[in-house]
């Protein structure tokens, strides 16, 4: 693979299934991780070194969330760091697929960073409330918390859904494993995005105007939380089936 151009047909070629993902990723960060993985490949960098190049900037944005007063120029900053650390998260997976060297130690840091993230993004925003946010009621403090629940727990129960799923689907043989899938919903794509990382992201626009922050945050909290009830519902149906079929 010579040109730029090149590896972006070669990238294009190598998708995961836009099954069950939002519009944001599918035409802003997949295409976006497209991009920063044919840099990072013509860079010479090994998909975890990519990894760690979106812990770099996400981590760093947090910190900065955490330790700074809040004010416009931060609300930028962050949002624009979270938003590449969230692009280059998606492009570790492209380069490991464009180049074969993805692994269970790739597929590993991976998981872990996100992990991290997760609890960190919450973590900030309850020590920026402690610090800076002048609440209305002590009450606020316990909205992160929350949040942190329901995002860790879809996360975790969202892995060991696929995981168990595949373990299951392997056990049955391949015709099995090999049943088409459905196909892409655009309706379910739009539903999604209320609880997509990279829309979640947006939120810390408002950081210069912290009611609107606030609000803000404790919307997407709601709707979390309501998608954290639907998606347990849907994976513990999909998991019974499995065993009963």
């Amino acid at each position: 693979m010579g040109s730029t151009g090149t590896v972006l047909r070669e990238l294009r070629g190598a998708q995961k299934s836009a099954k069950g993902v939002s519009l944001y990723s599918r035409y802003v960060n997949r295409p976006a991780g497209r991009v920063l993985a044919a840099g990072c490949y013509r860079a010479g960098l090994t998909p975890n070194h990519v990894t760690l190049v979106s812990a770099l900037f996400t981590y760093g944005a947090l910190a900065a969330v955490a330790l700074a007063e809040p004010s416009w120029t931060l609300a930028v900053l962050v949002w624009a760091a979270l938003a590449i650390g969230f692009a280059f998260d998606s492009a570790d997976g492209q380069l490991a697929r464009l180049t074969g060297r993805g692994g269970p130690d790739g597929e590993w840091l991976d998981h872990v960073v996100d992990c991290g993230k997760l609890v960190l993004v919450h973590t900030a925003v309850l020590i920026s409330f402690y610090r800076f946010g002048e609440l209305p009621a002590d009450a606020w403090l316990l909205l992160p918390l929350g949040f942190q629940l329901a995002a860790v727990v879809t996360f975790c129960a969202g892995l060991l859904r696929e995981h168990l799923g595949k373990a299951a689907a392997s056990a049955r043989g391949p015709s099995w494993a090999t049943t088409p899938a459905a196909p892409v919903s655009r309706v379910r794509a739009v539903a999604l995005l209320p609880a997509d990382y990279g829309v979640f992201c947006l939120v810390f626009l408002l950081l210069g105007a912290p009611g609107a922050f606030r609000a803000g945050y404790a919307a997407l909290a709601v709707v979390h939380t309501l998608f954290l009830a639907a998606f347990l519902a849907k994976w513990f149906r999909e998991l019974r089936a499995l065993r009963a079929g």
